[in-house]
């Protein structure tokens, strides 16, 4: 009577509202530059990246907005900053390719998920484009539609 092991998911955030606010043409995965205490937080799933965004400094990328709160048992001699600028790891082709199409044609970059890859803290990144307001009622019609049609079809298939 051996019982299965539990499979924990590998997802530490979702931004929802990434997906709902832009056209996303391009999906990158980066590493995090993360601290002790960061880590720490992000196993208790203590992250929040619904504001999060790129930005471009000394050709380097840096996850900015992203809310990792520091757990209470966190050290004392640490300062601990929820909202700082954390460095993305990304190759020398991927920064130069996001940072081209961010400054010539209008594209922004925004995080979309933070999860572990083995046991490194992982963050997908969007190459996005915003919506109009019209985009987002058609993509909330098409979804109630969606819903609508399972619905029937559930019920003319009994």
């Amino acid at each position: 009577m051996s019982k299965k092991p539990k499979v924990a998911s590998n997802t530490i955030a979702l931004n929802k509202r990434a997906r709902h606010d832009y056209f996303i043409e391009d999906e990158i995965e980066a590493g995090l530059e993360l601290q002790g205490w960061e880590v720490k937080a992000l196993r208790a799933g203590k992250a929040n990246i619904g504001d999060s965004y790129v930005i471009f400094r000394n050709g380097e990328a840096y996850l900015f907005g992203a809310m990792i709160t520091p757990l209470n048992v966190a050290s004392t001699h640490i300062v601990t900053d929820p909202t700082r600028t954390r460095k993305l790891l990304l190759n020398k082709r991927e920064l130069d390719s996001l940072f081209g199409k961010v400054n010539r044609d209008g594209f922004t970059v925004v995080a979309l998920s933070l999860y572990w890859k083995n046991a490194w803290a992982k963050v997908k990144i969007g190459l996005a484009k915003g919506k109009k307001l019209h985009d987002k009622r058609e993509d909330i019609k098409d979804r109630e539609w969606q819903v609508a049609k399972q619905r029937i079809m559930k019920h003319t298939n009994r």
